[in-house]
């Protein structure tokens, strides 16, 4: 169980993973236009244009964002259980203790800075342009 966070700071950083999850709903509203994630996708696959490999890239790049969305989200959703639970705080690979200071800029973050340098370290990399 996490012991060094105190209710303050458990109370502001619920607030903030609040915060964060309503603002990305609002852009996911926003991005999808009343349509579900799977009415949108369709569309926007289905889309004609002259300039198709423009559009591709334009598809892509909407398929990302939507993407991206749903798994911080998810991330968010997590930590929120997280919290609920009490083990909220601490590193999901070595179980120590995740800094305030790191919660306070990634509220919904899994891993102290060693454990994330060290799976980061371990990931491939993908090529860059």
């Amino acid at each position: 169980m996490s012991t060094h966070l105190n209710g303050q700071d458990k109370t502001a950083l619920h607030a903030a993973l609040a915060a964060r999850r309503t603002q990305i709903e609002a852009q996911q509203r926003s991005h999808l236009a009343g349509q579900t994630r799977v009415e949108h996708a369709r569309e926007v696959l289905l889309q004609d244009g002259d300039d198709a490999p423009q559009r591709d890239a334009d598809r892509e790049v909407d398929l990302a964002i939507s993407d991206r969305e749903v798994v911080e989200l998810a991330a968010i959703d997590a930590a929120l259980a997280r919290l609920a639970s009490g083990h909220y705080g601490l590193c999901s690979d070595c179980d120590g203790e995740i800094p305030l200071a790191r919660l306070k800029l990634e509220p919904q973050a899994l891993r102290c800075v060693a454990c994330e340098t060290q799976r980061e370290r371990l990931r491939p990399r993908t090529a860059s342009m």
